[in-house]
């Protein structure tokens, strides 16, 4: 996700995070509550007559919501993502999105990167259990849908190859590096990085029968003021055909979505390819097709990620823009945002669900709006008004747990009141 529009997650969930740790150590201490059969409990819910996507991101990065922390011992970890799939079932929520790849790493055995340092603190250390894995059988067995999350391009929250495991494919290929902004970059210009990023990603899809592939909002890094990403020899040796160096760019973000739909749809139909961006593409005083916001940035100029073709072209199953402002907002109003995509994705195929700054709920919030429980339940209130609005995914597990301002709650009672279908 755009943790550049999500500082402040990290600072307002800190007492959350650690009523998740508490709670998911808990249960590593006591076992899991069993069913009358010795089973890990809950089970799964009765199919639903009601059909609407709710979701759940859980992130792995920088230990937003799962680990708690790297390090702990593997019963501990995976008693904290069964307390995280249980919470998604008590809100009645049928999907949880997974973050397996938050690094040019992986959270499954036998991967072609190594193995996360979200994990055990150390990349490439073995955590002694298969996350994926787990994860996929156990939210199938609560009736939940996993959707595999990775994030094609960041190789590290740091700009030194050297701090990489040993074998790393950015340490055997330092050319296939960008430094930007602090972080390290794969570079999404060159053809090879896009084969291989492909591959490691398509490599859990092999293994596992995940619910679907799902990628957020990073594609070429969000700006930085000062700074420039450096792909000059990457546009010389293959920009020639292009008007400019940004065209240049939304072409090989093109591709890379392009190429991973066709991809998915051989290797493992049943799986959906869903792309969770930034919800301005482009503001309508630069682009009549553009939404009625005045926002700041745009995926389509500042991420050369041109989100609204994707779903006219259909390469994607669903798109879920992170529409993270409440209603009323003087320049990204979310009344605004969410009637922009529903016309955007209309006759399309395309499924529309709406993500939800759950993060930003909490009763110090320094925006009125977000100190109010009822806000997101506006939220749900309005996009049922919209046929294309298939559903809503809140952002992010831990605040799904701790509920600080009560908006979660709020969005339960009012709104799921049953279980229902993803689709």
């Amino acid at each position: 996700m755009a943790y550049t529009g999500r500082r402040g997650v990290l600072a307002t969930a800190a007492g959350a995070l650690a009523a998740v740790a508490a709670g998911g150590r808990a249960q590593a201490a006591q076992g899991p509550k069993p069913d009358e059969r010795g089973r890990p409990a809950p089970a799964a819910p009765p199919r639903a007559a009601v059909v609407e996507f709710r979701g759940m991101w859980t992130a792995s990065v920088q230990n937003v919501d799962w680990p708690s922390e790297s390090g702990l011992p593997a019963g501990e970890q995976k008693a904290e993502l069964l307390a995280l799939l249980d919470t998604a079932v008590r809100r009645r929520l049928n999907a949880v999105v997974l973050q397996v790849r938050p690094a040019a790493d992986a959270m499954w055995p036998g991967a072609r990167e190594p193995w996360s340092q979200w994990l055990t603190g150390e990349q490439g250390a073995d955590p002694g259990w298969d996350p994926l894995g787990t994860a996929v059988a156990e939210a199938h067995a609560r009736g939940l849908e996993l959707h595999a999350w990775f994030n094609p391009y960041r190789v590290a929250n740091h700009t030194d190859p050297d701090l990489l495991a040993p074998g790393h494919p950015a340490r055997r290929n330092p050319d296939w590096t960008v430094p930007y902004g602090g972080k390290l970059y794969y570079n999404p210009g060159l053809p090879e990085v896009r084969r291989f990023v492909q591959e490691a990603m398509l490599d859990a899809v092999s293994r596992y029968a995940v619910d679907g592939v799902h990628w957020d909002d990073y594609f070429y890094p969000y700006p930085v003021e000062g700074e420039e990403f450096d792909d000059d020899e990457a546009y010389a040796q293959y920009g020639g055909a292009f008007a400019d160096r940004a065209a240049w760019r939304r072409h090989n973000t093109d591709t890379l979505v392009r190429e991973m739909s066709e991809r998915l749809r051989r290797l493992r139909p049943a799986a959906r390819f869903g792309i969770s961006p930034f919800a301005v593409w482009r503001n309508d005083d630069r682009d009549p097709l553009g939404s009625p916001t005045r926002a700041g940035l745009g995926t389509y100029d500042d991420l050369y990620a041109d989100t609204r073709k994707w779903v006219r072209e259909g390469w994607i199953d669903y798109v879920v823009p992170q529409v993270y402002w409440p209603i009323g907002h003087p320049t990204a109003d979310y009344a605004a945002l969410v009637p922009w995509w529903a016309r955007t994705v209309a006759g399309t195929g395309v499924q529309l669900y709406v993500g939800e700054a759950l993060f930003r709920c909490a009763p110090d919030s320094p925006t009125p709006a977000w100190r109010d429980p009822k806000e997101l339940s506006r939220h749900v209130t309005l996009g049922r008004r919209y046929p294309e609005v298939r559903g809503h995914v809140y952002f992010s597990a831990t605040q799904v747990v701790a509920d600080p301002a009560g908006a979660m709650a709020r969005v339960v009672a009012d709104h799921y009141p049953t279980a229902a279908a993803p689709r």
